[in-house]
C-alpha cells in the first residue's frame, strides 16, 4: 500500500479524514515533500518569499485498524529511499544561526552515489531520517511544525531505517502522519534545516494493547531512547532522563537506585532539535543494558 504526496496534512488533529486504511501489521510505504512543499527547485530562492501555508507538509494520515485510545502504535522504519538532491536555507531570525545573519540563502544539495554533496571540498554519507512523525492528540490541532507527545516534528536523527519508533494511540485509528525528510542533520538542527529531501518511506504499523513503554520511545540496533519535547532544553532533557529511569526500573527491571547510576555511566543526553516552537532531547541507553536483564522490547 503507498500514500501519495498528494495527501498531506498540516496539522495533526482527529479531524483530519484518513488517506488510507490499513490493518495491523501492514506494510505502508508514504510518498513524501520536502519541508518546504517542494517549492525551492534554485539556489536563487529565499526562504522568505515562500508560501508559508505549504510549509512542513506530512503526508496521511493512516487510519490502523484495531488501534484504540490508551494503545500504542509501533512504527518500524523499513526503508528511506530519498530524491535526487536536497535543499537548505539559512535567513536572519531563524534557527540557533539567525541571530548573526543579516540575509538569507539557499544551497541545493546533490545526491550522489550515498553521500550528501556540500560543496565541492565536502560530502557525507547519508544518514536518512524522519523529521515530522506522530499521531493525532486526543482533541484540538498540533501544527506539523510542533513536536509533543504525540511526536510531531521532534527531528529525531535516529529515527531512521532499521529504528523502531512507539507512538502514543489517543484516538481511533492513530492516525499516523509523516513527513520531513533529511538526508543528512546534524543534533540541533541550528539553522532550522537539516539537508531537506522528498522521498517515500516504508514502514511496518503494529497495535500494541497494553504496552508500557513511555511514548515517544524509540529502538535501533544499539540503543533504546526515551524522546520529551519542552519549552527549555533542561525541561525536554529532565523529562527524558526522569522517563528513562522508570524504563529500567519497572520494564528492564533494574534496583532504583543502581537505574539513576546507570544514566550518569552510560546514559546520553542528546540534543534532537533545539529551533521549534518546542525543543527535543533524547536520552540514549545502550542496547546491551535492556539485553543483560533479558528485557526484550515488545
Amino acid at each position: 500500500m503507498e500514500i501519495s504526496k498528494k495527501t498531506v496534512i498540516y496539522a495533526m488533529s482527529p479531524d483530519n479524514p484518513p488517506a488510507a486504511r490499513a490493518e495491523s501489521g501492514a506494510t505502508v510505504c508514504f510518498e513524501t515533500i520536502d519541508c518546504f512543499g517542494g517549492q525551492i527547485t534554485s539556489p536563487e530562492q529565499r526562504l522568505g518569499g515562500l508560501d508559508w501555508d505549504n510549509i512542513n507538509p506530512a503526508t496521511g494520515p493512516l487510519y490502523v485498524e484495531g488501534a484504540q485510545p490508551g494503545d500504542v502504535l509501533k512504527v518500524e522504519i523499513l526503508d528511506i529511499a530519498l530524491a535526487d538532491y536536497g535543499v537548505m536555507t539559512d535567513a536572519p531570525n531563524e534557527g540557533v544561526i539567525g541571530a548573526v545573519l543579516t540575509e538569507e540563502s539557499t544551497k541545493l544539495i546533490p545526491i550522489r552515489a550515498g553521500r550528501a554533496v556540500f560543496n565541492d571540498r565536502l560530502s557525507f554519507p547519508i544518514r536518512p531520517m524522519i523529521g515530522v512523525i506522530g499521531t493525532a492528540p486526543a482533541a484540538g490541532a498540533v501544527p506539523t511544525g510542533t513536536p509533543g507527545p504525540h511526536g510531531g516534528n521532534m527531528d529525531c536523527k535516529r529515527i531512521g531505517p532499521g529504528a523502531t519508533l512507539y507512538l502514543p494511540v489517543a484516538v481511533e485509528g492513530a492516525l499516523l502522519a509523516m513527513g520531513d525528510l533529511h538526508a543528512v542533520m546534524g543534533d540541533g538542527e541550528v539553522v532550522v534545516c537539516g539537508v531537506e529531501i522528498a522521498g517515500r518511506v516504508t514502514v511496518r504499523v503494529t497495535v500494541l494493547h497494553d504496552c508500557p513503554l513511555p511514548t515517544p520511545f524509540l529502538t535501533t540496533e544499539t540503543a533504546f531512547m526515551t524522546i520529551s519535547s519542552a519549552s527549555t532544553l533542561e525541561a525536554a532533557a529532565s523529562d527524558a532522563t526522569l522517563r528513562m529511569r522508570k524504563v529500567l526500573i519497572h520494564q528492564v527491571g533494574m534496583e532504583a537506585h543502581e537505574a539513576g547510576m546507570l544514566l550518569s555511566v552510560a546514559g546520553d543526553v542528546r540534543i534532537c532539535q533545539m529551533v521549534d516552537p518546542q525543543v527535543t532531547c533524547r536520552m540514549e541507553v545502550p542496547l546491551a543494558v535492556a539485553e543483560a536483564y533479558g528485557y526484550a522490547f515488545p
